[in-house]
């Protein structure tokens, strides 16, 4: 691949995705809302604070969807290891839907410290000192 077209991919990459990070500061400023994409018994176990449900077997089926307007939206799954937001993403995009994939999922925003809801109610579970010291920003040489 040429340089160009790298350019191209990695723009579209970054314009597609969000980190955990990003997507948090946007969650509290109420632009963005999440949509969490993992099967009833994962939401059950514990999901993020003020996170939509809609699993990606209901957006298979064809379901109307009932989405907030005027918000940024992203999905999540799992973690790095999932590719249910990806799966619930292009479903959404294919329904013309404008949707960005949190990377990282629900495993990344745990680990950064950030609200979640489980049987217990909303906690703030302790953060990754290895995962909050990589976000302190780009790393000078």
């Amino acid at each position: 691949m040429n340089p160009e077209e790298l350019a191209m991919v990695l723009a579209a990459k970054l314009a597609y995705e969000i980190d955990v990070t990003a997507a948090a500061a946007l969650v509290v400023s109420e632009e963005m809302v999440l949509i969490d994409t993992r099967r009833e018994a994962s939401w059950g176990h514990g999901h993020i604070a003020g996170a939509i449900h809609l699993p990606v077997e209901k957006l298979l089926c064809g379901e109307d969807l009932e989405l907030p307007e005027g918000k940024r939206l992203a999905v999540y799954g799992w973690g790095p290891g999932c590719n249910g937001a990806t799966q619930a993403a292009l479903i959404l995009a294919q329904r013309g839907v404008a949707v960005q994939e949190m990377i990282g999922g629900f495993e990344y925003w745990c680990r950064n410290g950030y609200p979640v809801v489980d049987a217990r109610g909303e906690w703030t579970p302790p953060a990754d000192p290895q995962v909050t010291a990589s976000n302190a920003g780009p790393v000078r040489g």
